[in-house]
C-alpha cells in the first residue's frame, strides 16, 4: 500500500514525542499498534519539513530570549582564546615575571580552599579528593604584565619522582597542614627537608639550600581542636620559614600568607587578592595588546592593578619542565644524568 509521502518519518527513540512537545508546545498522541507484526510507531499528519521548521523557529526564540537585552548575555565561544595564553610565549611579559608556586601537604588540609581564596573565589564545604590542579593567574601592575603557575601537586604524595621534578619547577614552596592534625605538620617538615636537598644538589651546593617558603597551619578557626602550637613550629622551623596560622574557611592569615608569596616571589604587593580587580581573559589581552602597541610609540599607561583567570590552563608537559631543570642546571655546571632521581 503506498504511503502518502507526508507519513514516511518514523520515530524510533523512545520520548521523542515528549521532546517535540515540549519545544512546540502541541501535544501529539502515539498512535497505538494495531497489527501483530513488530513495526515502529509513525506521526502521522506530520511532515517532516514541518516538524523541522518548527523545531528550528522554536529554538531561534529561545536565542531571542538570551539575547543581551533580557539580561543574560553570553560570550561567544567564537571569541574565547583557542589555546593556553602564556604571556612569556606570546612576548607580552619577561621571564623575571613569570613565577611558578608549587603547593604540597598531606590530604584533607585545605590546600585546595587556600589556592581558591588566592584566585578570588569562595570556599568550598565539601571535600573532593584533588588529584592535580594548574592554575594561571595573569596580572597587570605598574605598567607591567605578570604571569603565576600555581601547581597543586596533590597526586605526586606517592610518586617521589614526579614530586621531585615539580619542586625543582617551582619558584617559591607554598606548604600547609593543619593545625589539628600532628602528622600532617610532620609530612610538611620532610618535604622542607626534600625541598632543600632537591634545590641543593640542582644548584650543586655542598649544604641544604634556603629555598622561599610560605608555610600555612591551616583550619585556625578549629581552635578546640588544635594539636600543633605556634611555638612549636617556630622552634622546629626556625627563622627560615615564613609561617603563618591560616583558616581558608573565614579568611584568617590569607592576606599575610599571599604577601609574603608575592615578596619571597620578587612580586608586587598586588598580586594579593585584596589588592587587584578582576578582569575577563578577553579584556585582559586587549589590554596587554594595546599598551604593547602604545610602548612602541612612546606611551606608556599604567592604570589600576588588575588580574584575569587562564581558563584554559594546563600543566607543562613533563618533557618541557625537564628542559626547564636541565637549562637551570647547565647555568651552574655540568648537569647530572638524571635531575629527578
Amino acid at each position: 500500500m503506498e504511503m502518502n509521502a507526508t507519513e514516511k518519518i518514523y520515530l524510533p527513540v523512545d520520548g521523542i514525542l515528549e521532546m517535540f512537545s515540549s519545544l512546540t508546545g502541541q501535544h501529539l498522541h502515539q498512535p497505538a499498534l494495531t497489527s501483530s507484526v513488530p513495526q515502529l510507531p509513525k506521526v502521522s499528519n506530520i511532515s517532516k519539513t514541518s516538524i523541522i521548521k518548527t523545531v528550528k523557529g522554536r529554538l531561534k526564540q529561545q536565542d531571542k530570549d538570551r539575547s543581551p537585552s533580557s539580561g543574560n548575555r553570553q560570550v561567544s565561544t567564537d571569541r574565547l582564546p583557542k589555546r593556553s595564553v602564556d604571556l612569556l610565549e606570546l612576548g607580552l611579559t619577561k621571564r623575571r615575571n613569570c613565577h611558578r608556586v608549587v603547593v604540597l601537604g598531606a590530604p584533607k588540609v585545605g590546600k585546595t580552599n587556600i589556592l581558591q581564596r588566592f584566585l578570588g573565589k569562595d570556599f568550598e564545604e565539601q571535600y573532593e579528593p584533588t588529584t592535580e590542579d594548574f592554575h594561571r593567574k595573569l596580572f597587570h601592575i605598574g605598567g607591567e604584565s605578570y604571569q603565576v603557575d600555581l601547581l597543586d601537586a596533590a597526586s605526586e604524595r606517592d610518586f617521589p619522582a614526579k614530586r621531585r621534578l615539580s619542586i625543582l619547577t617551582g619558584d617559591t614552596f607554598l606548604l600547609v597542614f593543619s593545625l589539628d592534625d600532628r602528622e600532617s605538620f610532620n609530612e610538611v617538615c620532610q618535604l622542607l627537608n626534600e625541598i632543600k636537598a632537591a634545590k641543593a644538589k640542582l644548584l650543586k651546593l655542598k649544604h641544604p639550600a634556603r629555598v622561599p617558603v610560605v608555610m600555612c597551619g591551616n583550619k585556625a578557626d578549629l581552635e578546640a581542636q588544635r594539636v600543633v602550637t605556634r611555638s612549636e613550629v617556630k622552634e622546629i622551623l626556625g627563622e627560615d620559614v615564613a609561617f603563618f596560622e591560616t583558616s581558608a574557611k573565614d579568611g584568617t592569615g590569607m592576606e599575610g600568607a599571599f604577601r609574603a608569596l608575592a615578596t619571597l616571589g620578587g612580586l608586587p604587593d598586588e598580586t594579593s587578592p585584596s589588592r587587584h580587580e578582576i578582569i575577563s581573559i578577553l579584556s585582559y589581552q586587549s589590554m596587554c595588546i594595546g599598551q604593547q602597541r602604545g610602548r612602541r610609540r612612546g606611551s606608556r599607561g599604567l592604570g589600576a592593578p588588575c588580574a584575569a583567570m587562564e581558563p584554559l590552563a594546563r600543566r607543562p608537559s613533563f618533557t618541557s619542565d625537564l628542559r626547564l631543570v636541565l637549562r637551570t642546571s647547565t647555568k651552574h655546571s655540568k648537569p647530572e644524568r638524571c635531575q629527578i632521581q
